[in-house]
């Protein structure tokens, strides 16, 4: 099985980050692939940026070339999850919504620590549209923008941990961890608080394995049919950035974003 794990920012060391997580919380046999787009913001902290990223992010996975077998996107609480629904015909998974239902699963309610304040709202929506905000206690933010968040990897717990613990006092009994950026420190987390800490990116490779495992995948009967067939001016872009990027250096104008090798 091969689970295909995208970073929906352009940040090379945050693609690495989430890859660790996701091939240790991987089964014998699961072989992760992690990339990220060739171009978009290098990181996500709003409507913007998460709209150019979800374009970004399908064209990476239409000009791909590379065979998988499931999907995890690595953003919480950003959009473009259906568009991918639609366009691939695997299974594909986000991590904020397979965080909440781990986490539902394990306590009557949860909560979600994330980065920025302004992105409280968008991680509510998210969850809304979902189905899963009424047993969510509460969605705070750390202050850290999503780049912050490796400047200081000692602080970075430190101030969830903190974030966190307003939240139990809110009524969760679970935690989730609302960022891909914070992949990888569950553990720390969950042993200062004496709670259950959800890897959003964990929990998506473990739910991807299980619905590839039991032969299963996105329905094309109504909402996530594939796209109509009709004409798309200049997409998708990755083919001539592609070419771009292999003639040399970009100029200061162009795009200057470097994907990882998956």
């Amino acid at each position: 099985m091969r689970i295909l794990v995208m970073n929906p920012n352009t940040t090379v060391s945050m693609t690495a980050s989430i890859r660790a997580t996701a091939t240790a919380a991987a089964a014998p046999g699961t072989e992760i692939l992690a990339t990220e787009p060739l171009w978009g913001p290098e990181s996500i902290e709003g409507h913007f940026e998460g709209y150019l990223s979800a374009a970004a992010v399908l064209d990476r996975l239409a000009t791909l070339g590379t065979p998988f077998d499931a999907l995890v996107m690595a953003g919480f609480g950003e959009p473009g999850r259906e568009g991918a629904q639609e366009l691939l015909d695997v299974p594909v998974l986000d991590i904020t919504e397979s965080a909440a239902q781990m986490a539902m699963m394990l306590g009557h309610a949860y909560g979600v620590v994330t980065t920025l304040d302004r992105a409280v709202p968008q991680i509510q929506d998210r969850l809304l549209t979902a189905g899963l905000l009424q047993r969510c206690a509460a969605v705070r933010g750390t202050g850290l923008g999503v780049l912050e968040l490796e400047e200081d990897p000692a602080r970075t717990v430190d101030v969830i941990i903190e974030t966190a613990r307003e939240v139990v006092r809110a009524g969760a009994e679970v935690i989730c961890l609302g960022c891909g950026g914070m992949a990888g420190l569950d553990a720390e987390v969950a042993s200062a608080l004496g709670v259950p800490v959800v890897d959003g990116v964990a929990a998506a490779v473990k739910f991807a394995e299980a619905v590839v495992g039991l032969g299963l995948t996105t329905s094309t009967a109504r909402s996530f049919a594939p796209p109509r067939p009709k004409a798309i001016g200049a997409w998708p872009l990755s083919r001539h950035l592609s070419s771009v990027r292999a003639a040399g250096p970009l100029r200061a104008a162009e795009f200057s974003a470097q994907t990882s090798d998956i």
